[in-house]
């Protein structure tokens, strides 16, 4: 009986986001300084929180891109009031999780709790984030894990291509270069608390904090109590407006050499230049589905289900939230089928780029995403990551109100002509990571 009215709750909070608009129905106010949006909904019990603020990697300074990332790992180790156990058995007693993690330019937080733990899991987030103890201690074990977590990642060939993939398209300075990850290891064997405890004073503030809330909620009593945990914090700092990407001089084509891999992973791809707001993003994304999107993209039916070549390969566009992101094809290849599998690959893209997609497809393609843009509403999760994400991208709430609109209003015309004014497979970079036929 209970995990039937859990069913019915869920499926009820469904049907309500389905036929009720979005926009109207959040409550949005600046409360300690903190831009703080509420949406309460008909799931019982359950609210879901994320929240985000300027201190990612890429504010790291460039003698030391590690700084950021071992920060966010050491907001639950502690604050100067309670160890990490103390704060570690108050959110097991109620079943409620607090996550931190740094990413590309945010910090965001993450947290999941019940309508009457709200005021103690509030507490605790402004208490990691105002006073982390960073203690040696702690901070020591933190340089080990992260040394450790960044090994493993070297030794995958997913992670290995879309690395060397952002230094091959971003130039330098861009926020999604990413850096060298010899030079993050020493980075981060080289870090001391102090600097850490200099990063945290600098970029930790409300100066650009979203803080968002959706589920079984008391607006009134949410407002009072960010206003109790959050007042008098100040500082921070606004997120730098990052320039548009220009060319590299690094080589079209490169090959991370693996051995003993059973697969290679391949990367095809270049930047777009286009930020998630820009009017010309949406008909890229569309189209890029179309080549691309999952089992019905053309990529899956044809280097997949027809040729046999490959388990897995699609098509998308990326890392356009905050500044102008990529376009990429991945695909993953046993080694004895890789050229037969890229060549089958280039022929598709080649073929889209040139002519495009079809009536047929483009609205085949515009069911299916906004089927998935509403099934991504149908959690506290996945609404409340939706709300934080269009507040990122500078998108008004309205917008997520009228996106089928927008993407039932695009043409065949609108679409490729996109295609063909961002993308050129001539000028695409190629990756190719693991063990690569006849390379060292």
């Amino acid at each position: 009986m209970k995990r039937l009215s859990i069913y019915c709750a869920a499926a009820a909070f469904f049907a309500h986001v389905l036929s009720a608009a979005i926009a109207p129905n959040v409550t949005r106010t600046t409360v300690a300084g903190i831009d703080l949006l509420a949406y309460p909904t008909g799931v019982k019990d359950v609210v879901t929180l994320r929240a985000s603020f300027p201190a990612g990697k890429a504010l790291s300074p460039a003698t030391n891109p590690a700084l950021a990332a071992l920060t966010a790992a050491m907001l639950d180790k502690g604050t100067t009031t309670r160890d990490k156990f103390a704060i570690a058995q108050a959110l097991e007693s109620v079943g409620a999780n607090i996550r931190f993690s740094a990413g590309s330019q945010l910090l965001t937080v993450s947290a999941k709790c019940l309508k009457k733990d709200v005021p103690l899991v509030i507490a605790l987030i402004a208490e990691q984030l105002r006073a982390p103890a960073f203690a040696p201690a702690e901070f020591a074990k933190v340089q080990k894990q992260f040394a450790g977590n960044l090994q493993r990642a070297l030794d995958d060939t997913d992670f290995r291509a879309s690395d060397s993939f952002t230094r091959a398209v971003y130039p330098v300075g861009h926020p999604n270069r990413q850096t060298e990850p010899k030079e993050l290891l020493s980075s981060a064997q080289a870090t001391t608390v102090e600097e850490v405890r200099a990063f945290h004073a600098k970029y930790f503030g409300p100066a650009q904090f979203t803080f968002v809330a959706v589920g079984d909620l008391d607006v009134p009593q949410l407002q009072t109590e960010i206003t109790r945990a959050f007042t008098g914090w100040t500082g921070g700092q606004k997120l730098p407006t990052a320039a548009r990407s220009t060319s590299t001089d690094s080589p079209r084509e490169q090959t991370v050499f693996m051995p003993e891999k059973t697969s290679v992973t391949v990367l095809i791809g270049q930047t777009t230049g286009l930020l998630y707001r820009d009017a010309d993003s949406l008909p890229l994304a569309v189209g890029t589905a179309v080549l691309g999107g999952g089992f019905t993209g053309r990529l899956m039916a044809t280097v997949r289900d027809q040729a046999g070549l490959t388990y897995s390969t699609e098509a998308f566009v990326s890392k356009n939230t905050l500044v102008d992101g990529d376009f990429e094809i991945y695909a993953s290849f046993a080694p004895e089928l890789l050229e037969k599998g890229l060549a089958a690959v280039r022929r598709e893209l080649n073929a889209w780029s040139k002519d495009g997609v079809t009536a047929t497809e483009l609205e085949q393609r515009k069911g299916n995403l906004i089927g998935e843009f509403k099934l991504s509403l149908a959690t506290t999760e996945g609404l409340a990551d939706t709300l934080l994400a269009t507040v990122q991208r500078g998108r008004p709430l309205a917008s997520l109100d009228d996106f089928a609109d927008r993407v039932n209003a695009l043409t065949p015309a609108i679409v490729n002509g996109a295609i063909k004014q961002y993308l050129a497979p001539e000028k695409m970079v190629l990756i190719k990571a693991g063990t690569v036929p006849g390379a060292k």
